[in-house]
């Protein structure tokens, strides 16, 4: 018996990755989207509201996600998490910059970018929000300082994991060079500013 096809949206979001990571997303099209996928732009349209609902898609059914649950501070060491959470954002960085890159190309291409993705309530500050949850979580854990400034630590994480990311990117790699040495390095920097004082 043959295999049948993968339903339509699990179609346009494999073509959108492979459009986007071609062309980026200022130059993807639905349409270019919708030839890769060997289905109509209207059937795209029924599975999604426009491009920009697309990449975000795209973003979280595509690329490596990063997970944590703030319910589980606590139970395992400190320093692995960080290190583990600090892998799971370069990976995201590294995979995801070439994709979203191509609006940074003009004021005008970059302002509709964001009304899109701001439309529908996303956006790059959503990561220094999430880590921060997450440290907050360590803290009530009894793992963090009380006075640590945990937004100051989340986007110090979200930072260099993304610069580890855009590296790889320039450089034409699907992901950082020894990511488990670079994420230590970067756990075992930031370690000391939020541990307790014993």
């Amino acid at each position: 018996m043959a295999e049948s096809a993968p339903p339509a949206r699990e179609r346009f979001l494999d073509a959108a990755l492979l459009v986007m990571r071609e062309r980026g997303i200022a130059n993807t099209t639905t349409k270019l989207i919708a030839q890769r996928a060997g289905l109509s732009e209207a059937l795209l349209y029924k599975n999604f509201d426009d491009k920009q609902h697309l990449f975000l898609c795209v973003l979280e059914e595509r690329t490596p996600r990063v997970r944590f649950d703030p319910d589980a501070a606590g139970s395992e060491d400190l320093f692995e998490s960080i290190m583990t959470l600090v892998e799971q954002l370069m990976a995201f960085f590294t995979r995801s910059f070439p994709l979203a890159a191509s609006v940074f190309g003009t004021p005008e291409l970059l302002a509709q970018h964001r009304d899109g993705v701001t439309a529908h309530g996303k956006g790059p500050a959503e990561a220094v929000t999430e880590v921060r949850r997450y440290l907050e979580a360590e803290r009530r854990a009894g793992r963090i300082r009380r006075d640590a400034d945990t937004t100051a630590a989340a986007r110090t994480l979200v930072g260099a994991a993304f610069h580890q990311g855009f590296l790889a990117a320039f450089e034409g790699r699907d992901d950082v060079a020894a990511p488990r040495r670079v994420a230590a390095g970067i756990a075992g920097v930031l370690l000391p500013a939020l541990s307790p004082e014993e």
